[in-house]
């Protein structure tokens, strides 16, 4: 099924962020055509007129140029907190690159997050920024696993734009997020891309809201055996799997003569460094940074308010 596509205008595109994800945030789109399963940005419904099932709605966010882009020189904008600012439509539409055109000259410090490789479009823009991230999401190996959770591009897709992006002296993370206890492969991936990355973030699946139940049905019909691990920790709330988890990726780090820090997300990395690792387990415990520079990859920040065309309010 096609999802509903809608042009909208928004009042501005840059939203103030009181979130350990930096000053601000911006979102060229409401909704996402990736459709993944466990994304948490569902709640932007509360905020929406959509009927559609998240997943099958998209608004195209028109907004007035950027006044004085040179005042968030030195600013920590985040691109794309609850949408892919690379999604699909973005070929046809452009709203990233010409948000991207918009804070060329600003000075700001900008980081992207994505589960595309659109972003290779962008790549000449991308690099006359001088403060820059770019990170992809990849919580598997497996492209059958990718295929049921998701229908962004593949797993081999996103790390040869990481390895592209790398290569071009862009400073790249891979988010290994949502992770799947039983299922994601942690280490696999890891090793995977330890060459081609400078942050390689470890994010847990969360199960909440109306994808709790969607992701809960999937594990009982695709991997029956793992119920009873994930009653242990949906249920009983026992963080035993992740304190485990935690345990394996220290000595990881340790073999592979890499950093490894918990909720630590300073931007203040050389592009050729080597990956560092950051646990983000446990979300009660991450706070708002006094570093300008701290910019949490899996923030969860409302989009601008906005009106469509039509008069309707919207966000």
């Amino acid at each position: 099924m096609k999802p509903t596509i809608q042009e909208v205008e928004a009042k501005s595109i840059l939203t103030k962020s009181n979130l350990p994800v930096g000053d601000y945030s911006a979102n060229p789109y409401t909704g996402c055509t990736h459709a993944c399963k466990y994304c948490y940005a569902e709640f932007m419904k509360r905020f929406t007129n959509h009927a559609e099932p998240w997943g099958q709605f998209l608004d195209v966010k028109h907004w007035p140029a950027i006044k004085r882009p040179e005042k968030y020189r030195g600013k920590a904008i985040f691109i794309g907190s609850v949408t892919d600012p690379y999604n699909p439509q973005e070929e046809i539409y452009r709203r990233t690159r010409a948000l991207l055109e918009q804070l060329s000259e600003s000075g700001a410090k900008i980081s992207i997050a994505t589960k595309s490789d659109l972003v290779l479009r962008d790549l000449d823009l991308i690099k006359t920024f001088s403060d820059v991230r770019v990170s992809w999401s990849i919580n598997t190996l497996d492209e059958r696993f990718h295929q049921d959770m998701d229908h962004a591009v593949s797993i081999a897709r996103r790390i040869k734009a990481m390895e592209i992006f790398h290569k071009e002296g862009i400073r790249t993370a891979c988010f290994i997020s949502p992770i799947f206890p039983g299922i994601t492969e942690v280490k696999d991936i890891i090793l995977r891309v330890q060459n081609c990355c400078n942050w390689i973030w470890l994010e847990n699946l969360n199960l909440r809201g109306r994808y709790k139940a969607v992701i809960t049905d999937y594990i009982r019909e695709k991997y029956p055996r793992l119920i009873p691990l994930y009653q242990e920790i949906y249920t009983h709330k026992n963080r035993s799997y992740w304190e485990a988890l935690d345990k394996d990726m220290r000595i990881l780090a340790n073999e592979l003569r890499l950093e490894y820090v918990m909720n630590d997300d300073s931007m203040e990395r050389e592009s050729d460094a080597p990956p560092v690792i950051v646990n983000y387990f446990y979300h009660e415990q991450i706070k708002k940074s006094a570093r300008k520079d701290a910019m949490y990859p899996a923030s969860v920040n409302s989009a601008p308010a906005g009106t469509k065309r039509n008069g309707t309010s919207h966000a």
